[in-house]
């Protein structure tokens, strides 16, 4: 028999299948490599909310849809004779059928585990 070549058609099938096995071993590994990073920024970026914008007006529904605008400066200086600074620190929650929330946080308790889960 010729001499057959290592990538050749030739090649044993015993080499071919270990070659193929040493690309899905490969293959396996860098798709475990980018679903455990994934997971990580995932759970990275869903620790803190993005900061609103200075002038910017957000719209929570009661079904949890939410909506922002920057109102010009005669809608915002109409807005702002209705509105209240935040005094502490705030928590809503949506339930299993969607609908949303706004947690009390008006004890100690309640406060200091706000202030945990907004770091």
């Amino acid at each position: 028999m010729p001499e057959r070549t290592r990538k050749g058609l030739n090649a044993p099938l015993a080499q071919i299948q270990e070659e193929a096995m040493h690309s899905l071993r490969l293959v396996t590994m860098a798709g475990l490599a980018c679903l455990f990073a994934s997971q990580a920024f995932a759970e990275y970026a869903m620790g803190t909310m993005t900061v609103m914008k200075g002038g910017e007006v957000m719209a929570i529904m009661p079904d949890g849809h939410m909506g922002t605008m920057m109102p010009d400066a005669k809608m915002s200086a109409e807005m702002m004779k209705m509105a209240k600074p935040i005094k502490h620190c705030m928590m809503l929650m949506t339930d299993a059928k969607g609908k949303t929330f706004m947690i009390d946080t008006s004890s100690a308790k309640a406060q200091a585990e706000c202030k945990k889960m907004a770091m």
